[in-house]
């Protein structure tokens, strides 16, 4: 994400300009630069840069998924950067449009374990980006989980862009 972040924000496609930028080590950056063009949002460009340092640049997807990205950066602070890298953080967001059971979260990322969503909403909840509230009405009593504060925002910016499903 502070990459697409990064170059959303004007900063040269250049490796070493964006290395920089991220505060990325070497391995992670290279990693995550090797992501994004696999996944389709960054391609290098064609004619710049020299074979050892090469230029990126955003592909029309990823104009798209570097503005949300910039939205997001801008609204999480600084110590939240670490929840925003996980794996989980954004799609269980993006789930979270309307408040929702345990259950009805899983069935809309499919590819998510239980433990994985047990863990990730339970780090949201530390932070307060999510609100588990019990209803105690039903039996058994289930959770209900909403996105609130930095969580909430995040989910309003993501949700009508991005479908992790």
């Amino acid at each position: 994400m502070p990459i697409l972040s990064n170059l959303h924000a004007g900063i040269a496609g250049r490796q070493a300009t964006l290395l920089a930028a991220t505060g990325a080590s070497r391995t992670a950056f290279v990693q995550s630069m090797d992501h994004l063009i696999k996944i389709g949002l960054l391609e290098r460009n064609p004619g710049y840069g020299h074979p050892l340092r090469p230029e990126f640049r955003l592909t029309r997807i990823g104009i798209r998924a570097a503005a949300i990205a910039n939205k997001i950066q801008s609204v999480s602070a600084d110590e939240d950067q670490d929840l925003l890298r996980r794996s989980w953080t954004l799609p269980v967001l993006t789930s979270l449009q309307t408040p929702s059971h345990f259950n009805d979260i899983k069935r809309n990322l499919q590819t998510i374990t239980d433990r994985a969503l047990s863990q990730s909403l339970k780090s949201m909840e530390v932070r307060n980006w999510v609100h588990r509230s019990v209803d105690e009405t039903a039996r058994p009593p289930r959770s209900i989980y909403s996105a609130v504060n930095t969580g909430g925002i995040i989910c309003n910016v993501t949700a009508p862009e991005i479908s992790f499903v």
